[in-house]
């Protein structure tokens, strides 16, 4: 299964940030001070920053209809003269309505709809075609944002969930990339809409990534989370990568991922651990496919703190990775090594390698498929997202396999996590890969609601090999505050006897298990494990040349569920699963799924790995290898341990021939 590795059209890798001058914020045109863009320019590039991302200010640029202000103009046109002048480039983003929780309208809008208003779309694209015949043959200017965030600024209080109309926002998108085109422009271009549509978030807000990717040559997403759990957290973005990730033929169209922002604001959190915060997610984006990143933001406005949106939203005024000063934040140097680590490994001939893992999502994300209820869909983000985290933790590198663009064929391990809808067609896919030699795991799951309550697997008992006790319109509940799984034989490296504790979550519909005995005969399942009353909570059936693996309890939902949970005993599962299925990762760090390894190989033949530890301590992790040696990126030596700060990351070689030991550089 090839997973996402689309670069840019000229194969580079952007080292970016979101930008506004210290000068003004939103409104650092009408305060243009072109010696403090200088001044900020000069320290981002030092620490490894070659580009950024500016923001047309909508009702400075554009007072009236039909109108541009020549100051405005000719600020940019010095704007992208000083960032030429460092060897720099910038991505201008032209309809800035919102911006750090408030959103301006132009004082002539008067009220019309963005996307359906045909006199204000012509105003759009007028002032898209203006702006950009001005500027496209200037060499700062890197790539075009359509917009920023405007979903919001369409309708603020639900990011347009449910109230636009895709065809229309489609529509407005096509008319302004054309318009943008039509002026010769060839740069990438996007639409800074944060890629929060309904196929990365289960929720349908109008972009549809689907219909929106054949316009574009990037998609951005926008990632703020917040989270109960460190793993989740870390991974979170990582995740959504994978999400919009794809072939040709998938969701992304093959397009390039850029973490368009970012970030997090020193009000929330302490300089060091804002640093460990950009260095998991610069790095574990890295391995999901991400080739670009563009943090929130340049600087930190604290002089501004009487002008809109700071007055009101203080917090804002602290996402830079520089302080009001311009002196370094601990963001803006973990940024730098980044990018020299970037640099050594040749990161623009790097690329994923190919797996044979692939982490199934059901249609039922993105498909609003007729009498289903919203929580059909946001389940599947929820607990896809864990299964990635159990299937990193156990060093796995899964792909995202979507139902919708149709599941592979080319996987020795299928991962249905959590799952209550399948469409018909997907079941016989998975029954039709273990018959030729796969292995295809699923775990049981009703919903999280009481509307057609229950799995909506065809033929279960005949696809596991099993007789389900389950009765019409009720839940069998689990009980126990914890699930206590017993292997009754070996299974992967599972040894019989050893238990696996589980946390026990959910509504009063989904914290609920399948009943179910082996069927009787040579089609029956045998039980691998029971839980803690003798009842089978994970069963195999041998299947043409593979075996489908049923586990009666929604492990994912519940962990999903938990907070501060992660690592679970999953990552065990799944890593006895890859076992059992014959695919065991080349180097993992066995005991401790608080190390995360990843690999990325070189066109040259070369392969790295990496190293990104969970821990908040010091620890002197020992990977385990299938072949090979790893060695130091310096000195060429041989690592037996490897040594990780707290929630470091260390990179090494990946060589076939062994070297001699040493200790090796963090990052």
């Amino acid at each position: 299964m090839r997973r996402n590795a689309a670069k840019l059209q000229d194969g580079t890798v952007w080292m970016g940030v979101n930008f506004w001058s210290r000068t003004g914020g939103p409104l650092m045109w009408r305060n243009y001070r072109p010696e403090v863009i200088d001044e900020e320019l000069t320290t981002l590039r030092e620490h490894g920053i070659t580009l950024t991302r500016s923001f047309l200010y909508w009702p400075d640029f554009m007072p009236q209809e039909n109108t541009l202000d020549p100051r405005m103009l000719a600020r940019f046109d010095d704007f992208l003269d000083r960032h030429a002048a460092q060897s720099m480039t910038t991505i201008p983003t032209f309809l800035v309505g919102h911006m750090s929780g408030q959103n301006w309208d132009p004082s002539w809008r008067d009220g019309r709809d963005i996307f359906a208003s045909p006199s204000f779309v012509a105003q759009q694209e007028w002032y898209v075609r203006e702006t950009a015949a001005r500027w496209k043959d200037h060499p700062a200017v890197a790539g075009w944002l359509l917009t920023n965030e405007i979903p919001i600024y369409a309708d603020w209080r639900s990011r347009g969930i449910g109230t636009l109309d895709a065809a229309a926002v489609t529509a407005w998108a096509r008319t302004l990339v054309e318009a943008l085109r039509a002026t010769g422009a060839d740069q990438p271009v996007s639409i800074g809409d944060g890629a929060w549509g309904v196929e990365v978030t289960g929720a349908d807000n109008g972009f549809r990534i689907r219909d929106l990717a054949p316009l574009v040559d990037f998609h951005g997403p926008h990632v703020y989370r917040m989270e109960t759990d460190q793993v989740r957290q870390h991974l979170g973005a990582a995740f959504v990568c994978e999400l919009l990730g794809g072939g040709p033929d998938g969701l992304g169209a093959d397009k390039p991922v850029i973490m368009e922002e970012f970030g997090l604001t020193s009000d929330y959190v302490s300089e060091e651990n804002a640093a460990h915060y950009y260095r998991q997610l610069l790095h574990t984006t890295l391995l999901a496919g991400a080739v670009g990143w563009i943090p929130w933001n340049n600087t930190d406005y604290d002089a501004l703190y009487d002008q809109e949106p700071y007055r009101h939203h203080p917090f804002e005024m602290h996402f830079g990775i520089t302080d009001h000063q311009g002196r370094p934040k601990e963001q803006l140097r973990e940024i730098k090594r980044f990018t020299e680590l970037l640099e050594r490994v040749d990161i623009a001939r790097l690329r994923r390698p190919d797996t044979a893992i692939a982490l199934v999502v059901s249609s039922f994300l993105e498909s609003r498929y007729p009498f289903t209820q919203p929580e059909d869909a946001t389940s599947v983000f929820a607990h896809t997202r864990q299964a990635y985290v159990a299937a990193r933790e156990a060093d796995l590198p899964v792909g995202v396999a979507r139902e919708a663009d149709g599941l592979p064929d080319d996987c020795a391990l299928y991962l249905l996590p959590s799952a209550k809808q399948l469409t018909a067609p997907g079941w016989r896919h998975l029954i039709a890969r273990a018959e030729a030699g796969a292995t295809v795991y699923a775990s049981y799951f009703v919903g999280e609601h009481g509307v057609q309550r229950g799995p909506w697997w065809p033929r279960l008992d005949e696809t596991f090999g099993v007789v389900k006790r389950l009765r019409y319109g009720l839940t069998d509940p689990i009980e126990d505050d914890r699930l206590r799984m017993t292997f009754r034989r070996d299974f992967g490296g599972i040894r019989a006897g050893e238990e696996l504790v589980f946390p026990v979550a959910g509504t009063e519909n989904s914290r609920s298990y399948l009943p179910v005995e082996p069927a009787a005969g040579p089609d029956g399942a045998e039980v691998i494990a029971t839980d803690a009353h003798g009842r089978p909570a994970l069963l195999r059936r041998a299947v043409g040349q593979g075996q489908l693996v049923l586990c009666t309890y929604p492990l994912e939902h519940m962990a999903a569920l938990t907070p501060r949970v992660n690592p679970e005993p999953s990552w065990r599962l799944y890593a006895a699963l890859a076992a059992e299925a014959g695919v065991s990762p080349d180097v993992t760090v066995p005991d401790d799924p608080r190390v995360l390894v990843g690999r990325m190989d070189h066109e040259d033949g070369r392969a790295f790995v990496w190293f990104v530890s969970q821990h908040d301590e010091p620890l002197a992790a020992r990977p385990v290898l299938s072949h090979g040696t790893i060695l130091d990126l310096t000195s060429g030596e041989e690592l037996s341990t490897v040594q990780l700060p707290p929630f470091g990351v260390v990179v090494a070689e990946l060589a076939e021939e062994p070297a001699r030991t040493a200790a090796e550089p963090t990052v």
